[in-house]
């Protein structure tokens, strides 16, 4: 297989950028940068998750079995970059960002615009990402959209021309 054409093609796939935060109860936090998601089934409301299988937020999750996602909109560019790094948890901020938490106890970012909980389901083991299977549980809005919500989503092509991820 050519390497070069393989990682130009998989990289057309377009990535909205999101933040998943979990806490697992012994001190542990999960606040990391995620791009391969998708919404996987309407009834129950399923989405996966890829997670770096060696992160600290792939240990945190897994453990959790809950997880949020947090929708960074365009103006989140920041917040797409402060999340590249290991989490750190001061009081109630993740990282320097407030949050709340959620109903599943997991870290909802003010900053969002918008967030769903999750239950995990199951985990696909393959690969260097696994594959998070999770039921959404819970929404968040916290303010109106105008437009079409897919045009809201900051994505990966919004961080400039020097940020790919795949391939």
């Amino acid at each position: 297989m050519n390497a070069d054409a393989k990682k130009t093609v998989l990289r057309m796939i377009p990535y909205g950028i999101y933040v998943m935060t979990a806490l697992d109860g012994k001190g542990g936090v999960a606040a990391a940068t995620v791009n391969w998601v998708t919404q996987t089934a309407f009834s129950p409301p399923l989405l996966v998750v890829g997670v770096k299988a060696d992160s600290g937020a792939y240990a945190v999750v897994k453990a959790a079995g809950k997880f949020a996602l947090n929708m960074l909109g365009k103006e989140g560019k920041g917040l797409a970059f402060t999340f590249f790094r290991p989490a750190e948890l001061n009081g109630e901020k993740i990282s320097g960002q407030a949050f709340h938490l959620g109903a599943n106890g997991a870290p909802i970012l003010e900053a969002a615009v918008g967030a769903v909980e999750c239950t995990v389901k199951t985990i696909v083991e393959q690969g260097d990402h696994h594959i998070v299977v999770a039921e959404v549980t819970e929404a968040h809005l916290p303010s109106p959209l105008a437009g079409r919500p897919d045009a809201a989503i900051l994505e990966m092509k919004d961080l400039g021309d020097a940020v790919f991820y795949g391939g």
